[in-house]
């Protein structure tokens, strides 16, 4: 599925006619035959390795730990403010370029390390923080008066503080294994499936007296989509199957809305291999569904957006637009109720990307919108 090609369409839906979305332009499965073609398929699982000090949030919080033990450290010997300021400052032109020598040697030799036993990687992990102690004291010494003692005192402290960064990447490493990954991901995830099951069997229910056809064809689109997300144990999907995943839902509240959903899409073809969590979109399109379209008699636009960026981002976007509780029949909008599921797709970003994905959502321009961004690769 991650192969397929969209024709992609923008024209948003309109009274009276089926809501436009992007048509898979190779042969459609059977729906008996859908539940082989999706499994997936083992693939090797990559190697988590315990010194991967490369990535912008392990270097942040290295360096932010370091600069507070300098600035308490030199509260130990200074006067005044102004005394404590500049003697942070001399710290700081030791202590950093130590720590930043301590992280590019531990990035370097990662996968070197990987290859040796747990206790020698901790062993190496300690020795390379007294050798980067030693060059933090070459450091200071080039700008003021450095006593014998103070090499050995930063030896000892360089060990101490690579101690507790080598605790901390150990734990990192742990909570990045397929295993803790997948379990912490399946627990977010299930959240989402009960909540989107009662409100698509509520809506059936709805149209079975009336128009028991619609509610045929509703569930008959709750098996298929069910089937994907129960039968996918992967902790990534292409986004392109995640597209197909939220145009189901979409389908679904399409019968139980009608010309109320208007849908515009606007997808970058090269953005569509991109991997994402599972179910990271469809709870952004419910959220805008939920609380766009429903409290309106007169309905909402939804548009969903999928771009790549120059710097090799994915930029998620899902609006709805707003309308003003004046209109006749409309609920008062509550946008705190939206906190829940944003929460949640915020925290499996953060869990399978740290501080490289970027998660927004708020009121702009007449419009909600949830904008997310997240590496391609």
């Amino acid at each position: 599925m991650g192969g397929q090609n969209f024709q992609l369409r923008q024209t948003p839906g309109t009274p009276g006619c089926p809501m436009h979305k992007p048509q898979i332009l190779s042969s459609q499965l059977p729906t008996d035959e859908y539940s082989e073609a999706t499994t997936p398929q083992p693939s090797a699982a990559l190697p988590v390795l315990i010194f991967d000090a490369c990535h912008l949030g392990v270097v942040l919080r290295a360096v932010l730990g370091m600069e507070l033990t300098l600035a308490i450290a030199a509260l130990y010997t200074s006067h005044n403010a102004w005394d404590w300021l500049m003697h942070t400052a001399w710290l700081t032109s030791g202590g950093l370029p130590g720590t930043l020598v301590w992280l590019l040697l531990a990035c370097s030799l990662k996968r070197v390390l990987h290859r040796m036993d747990s206790p020698h990687q901790y062993a190496i992990g300690i020795v390379l923080g007294v050798v980067a102690g030693l060059y933090a004291t070459a450091m200071l010494a080039i700008s003021g008066e450095v006593v014998r003692m103070h090499w050995l005192a930063n030896a000892i402290t360089g060990g101490i503080l690579a101690a507790v960064l080598v605790g901390y990447l150990v734990l990192r490493a742990e909570g990045r294994t397929p295993a803790a990954t997948k379990a912490q991901l399946t627990a977010l995830q299930a959240h989402i499936r009960p909540h989107f099951l009662f409100n698509a069997l509520n809506s059936a229910i709805a149209l079975v007296r009336d128009e028991p056809s619609k509610a045929e064809r509703l569930l008959e689109d709750l098996s298929d989509l069910f089937r994907a997300t129960l039968q996918d144990p992967r902790s990534t999907i292409p986004l392109s199957e995640e597209i197909e995943l939220a145009q189901r839902y979409l389908d679904i509240e399409q019968t139980r809305f009608g010309p109320r959903l208007q849908v515009q899409w606007d997808l970058d073809p090269h953005a569509l291999h991109v991997r994402l969590p599972p179910l990271l979109l469809q709870p952004l399109v419910e959220n805008a569904v939920k609380h766009g379209v429903e409290p309106s008699q007169i309905g909402a636009k939804v548009t969903i957006s999928a771009q790549l960026t120059q710097k090799k981002f994915l930029l998620l976007r899902v609006t709805n637009t707003l309308t003003s509780s004046k209109h006749l029949g409309d609920k008062p909008l509550i946008h705190k109720g939206q906190g829940i599921a944003l929460a949640n797709v915020e925290r499996r970003l953060r869990l399978l990307h740290d501080v490289d994905a970027t998660f927004s959502a708020a009121p702009r321009h007449g419009v909600f919108e949830v904008r997310i961004s997240l590496p391609s690769s």
